[in-house]
């Protein structure tokens, strides 16, 4: 069996991709460079009050720059429909591209329905408007979708990521599978790691990986910093300065040193981050217990059965997340008893809830000095003072008209903080700390695979460059949201 090239039958393409790409790129450096020169080229004002485009030299590369962005683009696409639909033929993109079919699906039927139905969807509905967002989303939710497919349904991986083949250690990309089996996938599409295995699979298996810690993270991160930021800047006074000494007590220590204590085996032996979920965990419950009682206190009899369904689903999520097999606390010398094993709903691997907490306890100072800051800002206004006057109570205010209206920043700082926690969760993967040894993750991988990096740096490149593309995603879709929500 043949070893595969990047684009197979496809290859007479290259030359067109690379002619676009370095026109793009001399374009763009002209275009920096003359935008240093003084120009004297005006731009008409048309009655409408619009401006023309560019005139003269600067007009002419900027025109030089739209074209070849949209050959490079539609070369790139073509690649990939092509791919879909010639495999393995068309190389090793051709070979990705159809294994990720599921993906493409799911993105295009996501913007066809978003954008057919934006009007009616509020700030979520107001980012297609907004080509950067537009172009950050869709790279978020391809690794959203690529970790769900690949790491839940199998659907993407070709081979098991924990599985080593014989004669494919440290393989190039496109290397074909020794003693494949009718049924095997006859290829290791982005070659094999230093321990034989399959460094495609080991990607998006790692992927779902990130994408179900890093946001969930953020938002238990985000329930703390709300439920104790309000009342901060609500209130003010002796309350204020606890929490806030307490926030720039955390603040003050380094963060990555504070993750190497969290996460180390030692600590985590002391079942200090047990005790740490379990008050970290509270917050969502109390979240949403003060949330629904104010919004609903004048009606007791819808209120009371709603808190009693929406506390006992809670408390029952709550006593499953910080129980694991049967304990809540588990030490070589004691052990404090959870929930029995016949109502533990799920157990959440040791390594993955302390690697949790520990992203919750980091992060959520943060959020707090935020929502603190904005409360102090919003709760001297006139909506405020009329819903005081009306003789709304405190949490009604901090929760159904200040948070509300602190929802832009708090929807940007979210999606640059998941950033931020991605970057964490790989460095903590780099590093060896927190996840098991054998875990895909794409630090861990990345740190698999920098020991060769001179040699054979496809195991090293791959999970680095899909870190990038996700951080960069989630920074492009904070920039549309604030550019949508300063329209606001």
């Amino acid at each position: 069996m043949e070893h595969l090239t990047w684009t197979g039958a496809l290859s007479p393409l290259n030359l067109f991709l690379a002619l676009a790409v370095a026109v793009l790129v001399i374009a763009i450096v002209a275009q920096i460079l003359v935008s240093f020169a003084p120009s004297d080229d005006g731009r008409a004002v048309y009655a409408d009050g619009s401006m023309a485009a560019d005139r003269g030299l600067s007009g002419f590369i900027g025109m030089i720059v739209h074209y070849a962005l949209i050959v490079t683009l539609a070369i790139a696409l073509l690649y990939a429909v092509a791919g879909i639909f010639m495999g393995t033929d068309a190389g090793i993109i051709g070979g990705m591209a159809q294994q990720l079919l599921p993906v493409w699906i799911a993105l295009i039927v996501t913007y066809a329905l978003s954008i057919t139905f934006k009007r009616k969807l509020g700030l979520y509905g107001k980012l297609f408007d907004s080509t950067v967002g537009m172009i950050g989303f869709g790279l978020v939710m391809f690794w959203v979708y690529a970790g769900f497919f690949g790491g839940v349904l199998d659907m993407i991986t070709t081979h098991d990521t924990l599985s080593q083949y014989s004669g494919m250690k440290n393989k190039s990309p496109g290397t074909p599978l020794r003693g494949a089996e009718a049924g095997d996938f006859q290829w290791f599409l982005l070659g094999g790691d230093n321990l034989a295995r399959d460094v495609f699979s080991r990607l998006f298996d790692g992927a779902w990986v990130v994408v179900k810690i890093a946001p969930f993270a953020t938002l238990f991160a985000f329930m703390v910093g709300i439920t104790l930021g309000l009342p901060a800047g609500y209130y003010g006074g002796r309350l204020d300065t606890i929490l806030s000494f307490l926030a720039n007590l955390i603040l003050a220590f380094p963060v990555i040193l504070l993750f190497y204590l969290l996460v180390t085996p030692e600590i985590v032996q002391t079942g200090i981050p047990n005790y740490m979920a379990l008050v970290l965990f509270v917050f969502p419950l109390v979240f949403l217990a003060i949330l629904l009682n104010a919004r609903f206190y004048t009606q007791p009899s819808f209120r009371t059965p709603l808190l009693i369904v929406v506390l006992g689903v809670g408390a029952w999520l709550y006593l499953s997340l910080v129980s694991t097999d049967g304990a809540i606390v588990a030490t070589p010398t004691y052990a404090i008893p959870g929930l029995p094993a016949m109502l533990d709903g799920f157990d959440i691997d040791p390594n993955l809830l302390v690697v949790f907490v520990s992203v919750v306890f980091v992060n959520a100072p943060t959020v707090f000095r935020i929502v603190r800051g904005l409360a102090l800002d919003i709760k001297t206004r006139d909506y405020v003072a009329a819903a005081q006057t009306r003789g709304e109570g405190p949490w009604y205010i901090m929760l159904w008209e200040i948070l509300p209206n602190a929802r832009g920043p708090l929807i940007v700082d979210f999606c640059l903080r998941i950033g931020y926690t991605t970057i964490l969760l790989g460095t903590l993967g780099f590093f060896g700390l927190g996840l098991a040894s054998e875990s895909p993750d794409w630090g861990t991988t990345i740190n698999a695979g920098r020991r060769l990096l001179s040699i054979y740096p496809h195991a090293a490149i791959a999970p680095a460059v899909s870190l990038l593309t996700l951080v960069l995603g989630l920074n492009l879709l904070a920039d549309g949201l604030r550019e949508e929500s300063l329209r606001d």
